[in-house]
C-alpha cells in the first residue's frame, strides 16, 4: 500500500510506503527483544489452615521481595524466638531439598526447615510471580482444599507488580533422565514448558492416567490449580497410625477406596490425580530458581524423584543455560496472561 501524499511519484511513494512498513516491523522486532521485568506481589496475603502431616494449626504470609532474590521462606516463629539461635531464612531452591517421598521439604545449614510446599510454589510458578517472601510460623504450609486454587485467587486478589531488573529462564539444552525401577522422570528441550505425565495405580478409582500440557496462557490456573492431593485410604490409616497425614480429612484430600472415591461431591475432573501430580511437578521444578523452557515427562514419579532429576540437570556440563526472557518468550511462559478470572474454568 502506498501512503506518500499526492504529488509524489506513484514510484516514490511506493519506496516511502515499504520504508515505513519497514521501520513499523524493525520497531516492533526491538520491541519483542526488550528484557521482560521481574515481578512480585503487589502486597501481602494470608493463608490460614493446618499442615496436612501435623495437623498443628499455621499462619503464612506472602510478602513482596526485592528483585533478583527469588521465592524464601521464613520460619518467622523461629526468628521471633530469642532462644532459638538458628537462622529461620530458607532458600527455596533445588539445593535446599531433604529428599522425601510424601512432600517436598527444604532445610537451611542451620536445621530450619518447612515441608509440604509444592503447592504454594506451583501457585507462585503458575501465576508469574519471580520474587516473593513467604512467612511461615511453624513448619508445614497449610494444605488448604488440598490444591493450588485457594493460593493462586489469593495471590491474584493482591495482583502483581514489577520490578526493575531482567527475567531469566533456565532453557533445557539436552535430555537429561534418571530412573528407579519402572519410575522416570526426564528432562528435555522445547520451546516452553510442557509436562506430560503418566501415572498407574491399582485402585480403579484411578488407574492409569496420562496428560500432556503446554504450561503457557493461563493454562495451570484453568487446568490444573484445583486438582486435590490424593490417596489410598489404606494408606491415609497407616500414616495417621504412625504420626502422619495428621490434618488431612476428605475436605482437603482425594481419598479413595477400590473403585470408590469417599470425598464428598467425588472428584472434581475426571482425571484430577494426574491432573494433580503434574501441579505437583510444576511445583517441584519451580526450585530450580526461574521458569524451565523444556519438557517435563513424568513416569511414576513423585517429589523425590523430581528433585533427584535437578540434581542431575546441574550436575550435567551443557544440560542447560540461563537465557534472559524477551517478549516472545514470556509468552510461553506458565503465568503469561493469567488473571483471576481464569479460576472460573476450575469450577
Amino acid at each position: 500500500m502506498c501512503t506518500a501524499k499526492r504529488g509524489t511519484s506513484r514510484k516514490a511513494r511506493c519506496k516511502i510506503g515499504k520504508d515505513i512498513t519497514r521501520e513499523k516491523r524493525n520497531l516492533r522486532g526491538k520491541m519483542d527483544v526488550r528484557p521482560m521485568v521481574q515481578t512480585t506481589v503487589a502486597s501481602k496475603v494470608r493463608f490460614d489452615g493446618v499442615g496436612l502431616h501435623s495437623g498443628a494449626p499455621v499462619c503464612m504470609v506472602v510478602a513482596p521481595a526485592p528483585a533478583n532474590t527469588g521465592i524464601t521462606f521464613v520460619r518467622s516463629d523461629i526468628a521471633s524466638d530469642a532462644a532459638d539461635l538458628r537462622d529461620a531464612i530458607i532458600p527455596a531452591r533445588w539445593d535446599h531439598v531433604v529428599p522425601s517421598q510424601l512432600c517436598t521439604l527444604i532445610r537451611n545449614e542451620d536445621g530450619a526447615e518447612v515441608s509440604t510446599i509444592e503447592h504454594i510454589m506451583a501457585a507462585l510458578a503458575g501465576c508469574g510471580i519471580n520474587n516473593a517472601t513467604v512467612s511461615i510460623d511453624g513448619p508445614e504450609v497449610p494444605i488448604l482444599d488440598g490444591s493450588a486454587a485457594p493460593f493462586v485467587d489469593g495471590l491474584l486478589a493482591v495482583g502483581l507488580v514489577t520490578q526493575d531488573g531482567p527475567t531469566r529462564a533456565l532453557k533445557i539444552l539436552k535430555p537429561v533422565e534418571i530412573t528407579n525401577g519402572s519410575a522416570k522422570a526426564r528432562l528435555e528441550p522445547a520451546e516452553t514448558l510442557e509436562i506430560d505425565f503418566h501415572i498407574d495405580f491399582a485402585d480403579e478409582a484411578i488407574g492409569v492416567q496420562d496428560k500432556r500440557l503446554v504450561m503457557a496462557n493461563g493454562a495451570f490456573v484453568r487446568e490444573l490449580s484445583n486438582c486435590r492431593t490424593f490417596c489410598r485410604k489404606a494408606d491415609v490409616d497407616h500414616m495417621q497410625q504412625n504420626g502422619l497425614a495428621l490434618g488431612g480429612t476428605f475436605d482437603n484430600a482425594v481419598v479413595v477406596d477400590g473403585q470408590d472415591v469417599l470425598s464428598p461431591g467425588g472428584l472434581r475432573r475426571a482425571d484430577e490425580p494426574v491432573r494433580h501430580k503434574m501441579l505437583d511437578a510444576l511445583g517441584d521444578l519451580y526450585l530450580a530458581g526461574a521458569p524451565i523452557l523444556g519438557r517435563y515427562v513424568g513416569e511414576k514419579s513423585g517429589h523425590a524423584m523430581t528433585n533427584a532429576l535437578l540434581r542431575e540437570l546441574f550436575a550435567t556440563r551443557g544440560a542447560w543455560a540461563y537465557v534472559t526472557v524477551d517478549a516472545p518468550t514470556a509468552a510461553r511462559l506458565p503465568g503469561a496472561g493469567v488473571s483471576r478470572s481464569d479460576l472460573a474454568f476450575c469450577a
